[in-house]
């Protein structure tokens, strides 16, 4: 079973392959505001998912790619504070453009076109 909602320190082992960065806490109080938006999206956007583990509830539960799915999220949301335009400068190689979604995320997730279709 996947633990829901993810922590602060699995955000921080999933953005950071270095030690050293995992233990710098400057970045702390952004970090943590990217996780939380990102759990709250999912979330509200998982409406078919049971994220209180009540054991009467039998909507399925959140999955490892549901946390995998969130923790990128935040990470993109962390990457494109710096680049409201949607440009992020790489120095001597230039510029590059963050997308707006990842199909990738969307697919973990099972959002946006990955969702799965709804008759109302």
């Amino acid at each position: 079973m996947a633990i829901w909602p993810p922590t602060l320190g699995d955000f921080k082992a999933d953005k950071f392959t270095d030690v050293t960065n995992r233990e710098d806490d400057r970045d702390d109080a952004a970090l943590q505001q990217c996780l939380d938006a990102a759990v709250a999206y999912v979330e509200a956007n998982k409406w078919d998912m049971d994220f209180s583990f009540d054991e009467l509830d039998t909507r399925p539960k959140p999955t490892v790619l549901t946390v995998l799915g969130t923790l990128r999220q935040a990470g993109r949301w962390f990457t494109r504070r710096n680049s409201p335009e949607g440009f992020v400068s790489l120095g001597e190689l230039g510029s590059a453009r963050v997308p707006a979604f990842d199909a990738d995320i969307e697919r973990m997730l099972g959002i946006g076109r990955y969702a799965p279709p709804v008759i109302a």
